[in-house]
Order: structure tokens, then C-alpha cells, then sequence
């Protein structure tokens, strides 16, 4: 069965982890089964929308490769995308349901809705709207609607009975529809809430699996009975489980769940944070953890998905990262780590071809250390500042007795060199200490302290020869 996903955002906050994975599970199986992957936005929260988080939402989905088939900017057959633009289909399907008798018009006041619930809460009964409206006469609603009381439309729940739907992670699940109060279909200023534009797009949009978090499993029965209102058969529904934070309590921000782009400018790698946020809930069985795209897509099944909570660990997150810089290929590396230099202000935008191979120099000494892309300007700073600046301890090391003398004496021992290899560079500081009779320690801590402005770093020589001739004399004097 090729499935037909949608990711369908409210464009309300930042994209943030949880999302991503609906987003990114709704992604494979379509991938995998060589169906379409949609994107809707669900704008119609008009207090609450918000025009960046609309611009995140697509931005996070485009640096993870998670390309939609039909949605905003791409279209479809089924245009428009964006449910503020979709409110006549809404309206005339509220109309539709009114006329069937499957939804009615109600105009109870906040403030009576409000004493009603008062009163409910008062005497310890569940809340929910007491179907006051439902109830009215035809002589009734044609008199309120002469005297234009303003009014929202509400789905009329079935009395009894229950609905059973099989969830493709939990199986079979059952609501007693006696539970469940009329819902507001639509509002009294002609948006629909969730319950009816979700759904009723859906079936239009021939949406034929709907993943999302198991918060929605209450939505389920008045989801799927509204759809047969409307004579069609629901999609099959899926309810991820909860991610949690390693202290086991709800994601937050506090624990991880900061939004998609923070990560982005932290240095995580999309590829890293897609492999990461898979097996957030998902697992084939194995040992392995470390998936490329194309091996996602081809193992991603939602059998494999658990219906228990899942541990986001930024630790294991970290390790990942690290492990896929190791193994990038410098000029790749390079290449990633230039937009977070470039942000730090070390290198010109855009940056001299000339440039390249030295910044190539620069990231191959920190590879091995580099966990996080936003670690490099840090990390490489005073490879590229003209003016140095030395931490405290650094000062001291070049501050102490005898350290001026010492170098001067290097500086005079690497202007001597014949080239600016490795070995030369290495050469002329291990021949001033063996000429000295000093301890090594005596001569490459003041050094490194002089050329880098601290005590701790890639290997010396190293380093030196990267930051070449002229630069290492020209500090080596500047701190004698």
C-alpha cells in the first residue's frame, strides 16, 4: 500500500522535537512505501499564529532533507495547503452536517457557559456542555437567528454506543461515545477548530495514515465519527508514545526539547538529529544505531514503532555527532564548520578561494576534538585573530621568569628554518631545548601560550606549522 502522510503543523511556536519526529515518521513511510508526504499548516488559531514560526516550521523541515510532495510553495492537486485559506469547506461541510442532523447551531453565551461548568465543578460532575441548544425548537433557533445572536456549530455526539478503531502501534482501542460532550465544530467567527478541519482534510486530501502524538488518542472517536458524517471511512491512525527526559518526566526545555533550529546553531549535523530522532520510539530489532537516510527508509515500519515512553539523552546525541565528524572528509568538515566561523566574525563572507586550504589546516587539528560545528569558532580562534588574546593562564606562562628569554630564543630558532615543514618547525623547538638543557615543558608551555593565547590545544608543532612562518615569529616577539 503506497501511503499517502501528512505533517500538518500549527504554525503557533518554533518547530520543536516532538513534532520533527511526527514529521519525520509520517516522512519514511511515505518514503518507504513510494507514497507522497504532505505538508498542511493549520493556521487557524488566528490569535496565536505567528508568521515565523511558519517560516521555522518549513526551514527545520528543508535542513533535514524532509522534502513534501504537495503542500505550501510545492502545491498539489489538492490546493490550498494552509487551512486559513480552505474556510468556505469548512463552512459549507459545518452546513452539510446541520442539514444531515449531525451538528446544530449553539448560542450559549461564555458567561453561561462558564456558570455551567462552575456549577458542574461544584458538584463534583464531569464538565462538558450540557446540550442546551441541541435541544431547541425549529421556532426557537429561527427566533435566535432573527435576532442575530452570534453562534458556533457543535458536533452531535451519539448519546451511546461506542466507537472501537485499530491503532497501528497500540491495536485496538475503544471510547464510549456517552463521554464526550457536543465539541464545537465551528466558531462563531467562521474558523473551524481542529476537529473539523483536520479530519474532513484528511479524506480530501486522501490522506491514508495519520501519525501523531498520543495526546490526540482522545480526538480519535470524534475524529472518525465526524468522518462518517461526512460519508467517508477514517485513515488509519497511529499514536507515537511520549518522549521523555532522562530524569523520565515529560520533555521540556529544560531536558531537551529546545526547538529544531537551536540545535541547527548548536552544530548538531541534520543527518545526526534525523538518525537520533528516529530511534525516538522506533528500533528494527538490532543493535545498530547509526542509520544513513537510505537505510531508514528502507527499515522504517510503524510495527517497529513502541507504544511505551521513549528517552531523549543528549549524551548519546553528542556521541553521534561526534562520531559522524570523525568521520566526514575534512574538505566536507570545512566546508560545514565556514557559515559558524563566519558568524563568529573570523572569516570574510563570502570566503577567498585562497582562504580554503588554510581553514581546511585549521579544522583537520580539531577534528578528533570537535563534537558540535558551533564548537569550531572557539576552538580555532586564534588561528584566525590577528590580535591575540590570552586567557589567565596563558598570561602567566608567558609573564614568568625567564619565559621572555625563552621566546626570543624560539622565535630566533624558527626564523632559522631552511622550510616550514612539519619536521623543521619540530626540529628547531626540540634542538632550543636540548641546547638549553631544560625540561620540555619549559620551553613549549611558554610557546604555546605565546602563539595561542592558551595552555591547551591541538599539538604544538602542529600548530605552528599551520599558523605559519611570518604569524608564529611575529608572536613569539609580540610576547617577548
Amino acid at each position: 500500500m503506497k501511503a499517502r502522510t501528512r505533517y500538518a503543523p500549527s504554525p503557533t511556536g518554533p518547530q520543536h522535537i516532538g513534532g520533527l519526529r511526527t514529521a519525520l515518521y509520517s516522512w519514511l513511510l511515505a518514503r518507504q512505501t513510494g507514497g507522497q508526504f504532505l505538508l498542511r499548516l493549520e493556521d487557524t488559531d488566528r490569535e496565536r499564529y505567528d508568521a515565523e514560526s511558519e517560516r521555522s516550521i518549513k526551514n527545520s523541515l528543508r535542513w533535514l532533507g524532509l522534502d513534501w510532495d504537495e503542500g505550501p510553495e510545492v502545491g498539489g492537486p489538492h490546493a490550498p495547503y494552509t487551512q486559513s485559506e480552505r474556510l468556505p469547506i469548512y463552512q459549507e461541510a459545518a452546513e452539510r452536517l446541520i442539514a444531515q442532523g449531525n451538528a446544530y447551531r449553539c448560542y450559549c453565551t461564555k458567561q453561561r457557559l462558564d456558570e455551567m461548568r462552575a456549577a458542574q465543578q461544584a458538584a463534583k460532575l464531569p464538565t462538558g456542555y450540557d446540550r442546551k441548544c441541541r435541544n431547541l425548537t425549529a421556532e426557537e433557533r429561527a427566533a435566535n437567528e432573527a435576532a442575530g445572536l452570534p453562534s458556533v456549530v457543535r458536533f452531535a455526539m451519539p448519546a451511546d454506543g461506542s466507537v472501537t478503531f485499530t491503532d497501528a502501534i497500540r491495536g485496538d482501542i475503544t471510547f464510549e461515545n456517552g463521554l464526550l460532550d457536543d465539541f464545537v465544530i465551528l466558531k462563531s467567527d467562521g474558523y473551524p477548530t481542529y476537529q473539523l478541519a483536520a479530519p474532513l482534510d484528511d479524506v480530501l486530501m486522501e490522506i491514508t495514515h495519520i501519525i501523531r502524538g498520543e495526546e490526540w488518542i482522545s480526538s480519535a472517536t470524534k475524529n472518525i465519527l465526524l468522518t462518517r458524517a461526512l460519508g467517508h471511512e477514517p485513515p488509519i491512525y497511529a499514536h507515537l508514545p511520549l518522549i521523555l527526559g532522562p530524569d523520565k518526566k515529560k520533555l521540556s526545555k529544560r531536558n531537551g526539547d529546545a526547538a529544531v533550529k537551536d540545535y541547527q546553531d548548536a552544530g548538531y549535523l541534520p543527518e545526526v538529529l534525523l538518525n537520533f530522532i528516529a530511534l525516538l520510539g522506533w528500533s528494527e530489532g538490532t543493535d545498530q544505531e547509526l542509520y544513513t537516510r537510505e537505510e531508514l527508509i528502507s527499515k522504517f515500519s510503524l510495527e517497529n514503532v513502541t507504544n511505551h515512553p521513549a528517552v531523549f539523552d543528549v549524551v548519546k546525541l553528542d556521541w553521534m555527532n561526534g562520531l559522524a565528524i570523525r568521520a566526514m572528509s575534512l574538505s566536507e568538515l570545512a566546508k560545514r564548520c565556514v557559515p559558524y566561523l563566519q558568524a563568529a566574525g573570523l572569516i570574510p563572507d563570502p570566503v577567498p578561494a585562497e582562504m580554503l586550504a588554510y581553514i581546511e589546516s585549521v579544522i583537520a587539528l580539531e577534528q578528533e576534538r570537535l563534537h558540535k560545528l558551533a564548537d569550531a569558532p572557539e576552538m580555532t580562534a586564534f588561528f584566525f585573530k590577528h590580535d591575540l588574546e590570552w586567557d589567565d593562564k596563558a598570561l602567566k606562562k608567558v609573564q614568568a621568569d625567564g619565559a621572555k628569554e625563552i621566546l626570543s630564543a624560539a622565535a630566533d630558532a624558527l626564523e632559522a628554518t631552511a622550510d616550514w615543514s612539519f619536521e623543521s618547525v619540530e626540529s628547531a623547538v626540540r634542538g632550543l631545548i636540548e641546547t638549553r638543557g631544560v625540561k620540555p615543558g619549559e620551553v613549549i608551555h611558554p610557546v604555546r601560550a605565546a602563539v595561542t593565547g592558551r595552555t591547551v590545544g591541538p599539538g604544538l608543532f602542529e600548530t605552528i606549522h599551520v599558523l605559519g612562518k611570518a604569524e608564529t615569529i611575529r608572536r613569539l616577539r609580540n610576547a617577548s
